[in-house]
């Protein structure tokens, strides 16, 4: 169900539920085990994709439809949503960076997983979209909230009240993925942008996230946390030899 492999200072957690990835618990839980690996392992860059014929296609449908059936429709689809909320919440407040490759359908809550990421790398041929207004639902695990911040009101409520998927290239020009490439070269695109990220400062890196994730935070004054996360970095060894080596390169 799922696959954790590192190299070096990248992880990469590969999903594999047949045929769709579909959130169901049990994939919640083996992605929650998978984090708890990558926390132990210290990484700078943790990969999230998937070796099936989409990335994600989200929630399994056929699971919601049970949940009618239960005395407490509404409790455990509550619990159930939660869950994935715990998840995603997770690994957005990761110190590594996260980035999703995603190649085919990422939908739903798969779109939703992708978003809690850092980064999405995305193939022409994937499917991106929120598509519960016409199941009767909400992106209710974060999609709201995520693709708003992201890509800005309009992008969001094209994609959420029009149920509108799109394809990778305009998901790159939406500004929901960062990066785009034809599915033959996306593996090597992603290794590009991975390996870069990973030859970059661990510390500077979890220390940027601090202060990205203060802009959202109201309780947080993010410049002056800039000014108090410089003074932290400076004194290292790691800035001082970083410094030192690339005016050597110069």
């Amino acid at each position: 169900m799922i696959n954790f492999e590192v190299n070096g200072n990248i992880g990469t957690i590969t999903m594999s539920r047949a045929p769709v990835n579909a959130l169901d618990p049990a994939l919640v839980l083996a992605i929650g085990d998978a984090l708890d690996q990558a926390e132990e392992a210290e990484l700078s860059v943790l990969v999230i994709q998937s070796d099936q014929k989409c990335f994600c296609a989200g929630a399994d449908l056929s699971m919601i439809a049970g949940y009618f059936d239960e005395q407490d429709t509404v409790g455990i689809m509550s619990a159930y949503t939660g869950s994935l909320h715990t998840l995603f919440d997770r690994i957005e407040a990761l110190a590594m960076v996260t980035v999703a490759v995603i190649d085919g359908p990422a939908l739903g809550g798969g779109l939703e997983l992708a978003l809690s990421c850092d980064l999405r790398i995305v193939s022409t041929r994937s499917k991106i979209g929120l598509p519960e207004a016409g199941v009767g639902l909400i992106p209710g695990a974060g999609g709201t909230q995520r693709l708003t911040r992201l890509a800005g009101p309009g992008v969001a409520a094209r994609i959420i009240l029009s149920s509108d998927i799109v394809n990778g290239t305009e998901a790159e020009r939406l500004g929901i993925a960062q990066w785009v490439a034809q599915t033959e070269d996306l593996k090597e695109l992603a290794d590009k942008v991975t390996g870069r990220i990973g030859g970059l400062s661990g510390q500077s890196l979890r220390a940027s996230k601090r202060c990205m994730a203060a802009w959202s935070d109201p309780a947080q004054d993010g410049f002056a946390l800039e000014k108090e996360v410089t003074r932290e970095l400076m004194p290292t060894q790691e800035t001082r030899d970083r410094v030192f080596s690339f005016f050597k390169r110069k």
